[in-house]
């Protein structure tokens, strides 16, 4: 007599399919190889196309055919319905590969020397 075989457990979305989990695209990296990536810093393909290499995902080079144009981070997260973290992993391989160019922004922040003096207005009224 043979032991009942375990049944094959697949993660299905309903409509979308089946699932990849982000960790799975980004092998269970949580930070970028190089870089930072600020959610408005923008990100230009240096290359128009790319055979398939060794190490990039089919997402690496949704993001390449995306950036054929200056695109913002938080542009690729919404377009390829991804995590930021995730995207930003991706990002840092490409950059690592020389595929794209950040550019980041300049004096993202608050500045709180600003900040300090409109608080400061306000008390004084």
């Amino acid at each position: 007599m043979t032991a009942p075989e375990d049944p094959v457990e697949t993660w299905v979305d309903d409509h979308a399919g089946p699932v990849v989990r982000p960790y799975a695209m980004t092998r269970g990296r949580t930070q970028p190889v190089r870089g930072t990536f600020d959610r408005i810093a923008l990100v230009r393909a240096m290359v128009t196309t790319t055979a398939p290499e060794v190490g990039l995902e089919p997402e690496h080079l949704s993001i390449i055919r995306l950036c054929q144009q200056p695109t913002s981070v938080s542009e690729l997260a919404a377009y390829l319905d991804l995590p930021l973290g995730t995207i930003r992993v991706m990002l840092g391989d490409l950059l690592d590969r020389f595929l794209v160019q950040v550019s980041e922004p300049a004096g993202t922040g608050p500045d709180i020397e600003l900040i300090e003096a409109a608080i400061n207005g306000l008390r004084a009224l």
